[in-house]
C-alpha cells in the first residue's frame, strides 16, 4: 500500500533523518515511536507530500487516499456539529447552503422574482442529487451515533463541546472521507482516560490501515500490530505491539553484545598471534597468514549505547507526619458547577495516589485547593499539621515559569550560591548543555519546560508532591525515568495523569472521582480496573434483577386486575 525506501531528510541544522524503511500493508496499525527530535512528524509530512526528502522515496498508488487526524483539531466553533461534517464534502456542502439561500429568499419574492427562484431551486436540487447529497447526509447521520453523539446534537454548537468532543468530530470529519491510511499524530494529548479508551476501542473497529505516533505506550499496545522505531535517523521495524516491541529491542541488543564481544576476544587472540610471530624464522608465514584473513573478517558493529535521556532522582525527603493531606466535607463551586459535594478524603504519609476523572471533573482545581492557591466554597482542605513540605508541578509550564529568564538564570535564581558548573551539572542532567542553557524561556518548546521545572523540583526537598500532568510533552524515555525516579521516591505523591502506562508504574492507590465524591481504591491501576469491571457486571445483574422483578411485578397486578 505504501513504502518508505531509503528516505532521508536534511535540515540547515542537520541531518534527521538517515535511513528510513518501512511499509503499511493492509490490515497493519503500525505504531511510530521514537524521542523527541527523532524525525517521527518528519516522517508523516513526507508520507503526506507537504515535505520533501532530501533523498529516497515514498512508493504508494496514485489513488490513495491518506487522511490526517494532527493535535490540533480542525473544526470551527461557531459552526453546529452537522455543518461542520458537510464542510468535508465540499462541492455538495456548497450547493446545499446555496438551496438553504434560495429557499429564504422565496419566502419573502414577489411573483416575479419567485420563477426565477423555482427554476433556480430545480436546477440546484437536480445537482445536488447527482453529486449524491441526499446519500451524503444519511452517511453524516449514521457517523453522528458512531462518534458517541446524540441525534440532536447535530444541530448543537461545535463549541458547546469538550476538546475530547471535538476531536471526535474532527475524526468524524476524516472518516466520512473514506480514507485508504489514517495518519495520528498525538491523538490522545489532552484527552481523558474515557475518551482514549473510546477511541482506542472505536480505532480497533476500523479496517483502515494507519500509522500512529504517540507516546502513549498503552494506546501503542493495545492497538498497533507494528511498531516502526526511529533511532539516531535510521529505522527499524518490529512486528507485534509496543510491549513485544521493547522485549524483541531487548534481545537483539543482548544478542548484538554478546556476538560482538565474542568476536572482539576472537580477533584480539587472533591479533596476538600475529603480534607474537611476525618476526619469527619458522611461524611468520603463518603469521602473515592469520594477518590477512583477520583483514577479511566482517567487523561487528559495537552496539550503540542507548539514546541519551533524562537522568535524576528526587531528593531524600524529610519525615512528616503520618497525616499528608485532610480533606473534610469538602463542597467546591467553580463557574457554577458543583465539583465536589461533601467529599471526604485523608491521604497519609507514603502514598502514591492517582486522581482519576473525566476532563472537567476537578482534578486540577483539586490540586490548587490541597496547595492553598484557591480556597473551598465549603469545608476544609489542609497540609497535615507535622512537617508536610509540598513540591508542586503545574500542568500548564508556561504559566509556572518566567518567559523572560534563560535557563541557567531560573535554576540559579534558586540557588544563588551555586557555581555556574554546578547549575550546568544539573541541567545536562535534564539534556540542557552548551549554548541551550542561555535560551530564554520562553523559546522552549513544551518538553523543554517540563524538564526544566522538574530540574526547579529538585532544588527544594520535599516530601508531598503534587504532579498535574507531569508526562505532558515528555516522550517515553524520558517518562521511564520520571516513572523510576517515583518508584524510588520516599515521600508522598498525588498525581494527575491521562497515562495509563505511566499511573500503572507509580501510583499505589487510586481515587476516582465521581459525583463530587471521591472513591478510594486500595490497589495499583490495574486493580482499579478489576473493580470498575465487577461494578460494571454487578449494575448490569442488578438492572436486570430490577427489570425482571418489575415485569412479575406488572404480570401479578393484571392477574389481580382480572380475578376483581
Amino acid at each position: 500500500m505504501l513504502r518508505l525506501e531509503h528516505i532521508s531528510k536534511i535540515y540547515p541544522t542537520g541531518e534527521v533523518l538517515k535511513d528510513i524503511n518501512w511499509e503499511v500493508k493492509i490490515g497493519d496499525r503500525v505504531g511510530l515511536v521514537g524521542v523527541n527530535g527523532a524525525g517521527k512528524s518528519t516522517q508523516l509530512k513526507i508520507i503526506t507530500g507537504k515535505m520533501e526528502p532530501t533523498s529516497g522515496e515514498v512508493i504508494r498508488p496514485a489513488s490513495l487516499h491518506i487522511a490526517y487526524l494532527n493535535q490540533e483539531f480542525d473544526v470551527d466553533p461557531s459552526r453546529t456539529i452537522k455543518e461542520e461534517l458537510w464542510t468535508v464534502f465540499k462541492e455538495a456542502n456548497q450547493v446545499q447552503l446555496s438551496l438553504l439561500e434560495v429557499q429564504h429568499q422565496m419566502e419573502s419574492a414577489s411573483p416575479e422574482e419567485l420563477d426565477k427562484l423555482i427554476n433556480k431551486l430545480d436546477k440546484l436540487q437536480r445537482k445536488f442529487e447527482a453529486l449524491d447529497g441526499y446519500g451524503l447526509e444519511a452517511r453524516i447521520g449514521k457517523i453522528l451515533p458512531e462518534m458517541g453523539f446524540e441525534p440532536e446534537d447535530g444541530d448543537r454548537l461545535v463549541s458547546a463541546f469538550s476538546g475530547g468532543w471535538q476531536m471526535r468530530i474532527s475524526l468524524g470529519k476524516i472518516l466520512l472521507q473514506e480514507p485508504d491510511l489514517l495518519l495520528l499524530d498525538e491523538p490522545t494529548n489532552h484527552l481523558d482516560l474515557e475518551t482514549i479508551e473510546w477511541l482506542e476501542n472505536y480505532l480497533k473497529g476500523l479496517n483502515t490501515p494507519m500509522v500512529i505516533v504517540s507516546h502513549d505506550r498503552e494506546f501503542l499496545d493495545r492497538l498497533c500490530t507494528q511498531i516502526v522505531e526511529t533511532e539516531r535517523g535510521i529505522s527499524t521495524t518490529y512486528l507485534g505491539n509496543y510491549s513485544t516491541f521493547l522485549q524483541q529491542k531487548a534481545e537483539n541488543q543482548t544478542a548484538q553484545i554478546n556476538a560482538y564481544e565474542r568476536q572482539q576476544k576472537e580477533l584480539e587472540k587472533q591479533q596476538a598471534f600475529v603480534d607474537k610471530f611476525r618476526a619469527s624464522a619458522t611461524r611468520s608465514t603463518q603469521a602473515k597468514s592469520r594477518e590477512k584473513q583477520l583483514e577479511k573478517i566482517e567487523r561487528i558493529e559495537a552496539p550503540t549505547v542507548g539514546v541519551k535521556t533524562l537522568q535524576f532522582r528526587f531528593p531524600p525527603a524529610p519525615r512528616s507526619g503520618r497525616e499528608v493531606v485532610e480533606i473534610n466535607n469538602l463542597t467546591h463551586i467553580y463557574d457554577d458547577k458543583v465539583l465536589f459535594l461533601g467529599a471526604n478524603l485523608l491521604i497519609e504519609r507514603g502514598d502514591r495516589i492517582a486522581f482519576v476523572a473525566p476532563n472537567g471533573a476537578g482534578k486540577s482545581t483539586l490540586l490548587r485547593l490541597i496547595m492553598g492557591m484557591e480556597k473551598p466554597t465549603e469545608g476544609v482542605v489542609k497540609l497535615g499539621e507535622h512537617h508536610v513540605i509540598p513540591g508542586y508541578f503545574e500542568q500548564n509550564q508556561a504559566e509556572a515559569l518566567d518567559l523572560e529568564k534563560s535557563v541557567m538564570e531560573t535554576i540559579h535564581d534558586e540557588v544563588p550560591d551555586w557555581k555556574n558548573e554546578d547549575v550546568r551539572t544539573l541541567l545536562g542532567r535534564f539534556l540542557f548543555s552548551g549554548d541551550t542553557v542561555f535560551k530564554k524561556v520562553a523559546a522552549l518548546s513544551g518538553g523543554e519546560k517540563a524538564r526544566l521545572a522538574l530540574a526547579k523540583m529538585l532544588l527544594c526537598p520535599a516530601n508531598l508532591l503534587i504532579l498535574d500532568e507531569p508526562t505532558n510533552h515528555l516522550d517515553i524515555p524520558a517518562k521511564e525515568m520520571l516513572e523510576e525516579a517515583l518508584q524510588n521516591y520516599d515521600g508522598t505523591a498525588i498525581i494527575v495523569s491521562h497515562d495509563r502506562y505511566f499511573i500503572s508504574q507509580v501510583a499505589n492507590k487510586i481515587v476516582e472521582i465521581r459525583d463530587g465524591e471521591f472513591r478510594v481504591y486500595l490497589g495499583d491501576y490495574h486493580y482499579y480496573l478489576e473493580k470498575i469491571a465487577e461494578e460494571k457486571e454487578q449494575a448490569r445483574l442488578a438492572a436486570i434483577a430490577a427489570e425482571k422483578a418489575a415485569k412479575k411485578a406488572a404480570k401479578a397486578d393484571k392477574a389481580g386486575g382480572k380475578k376483581k
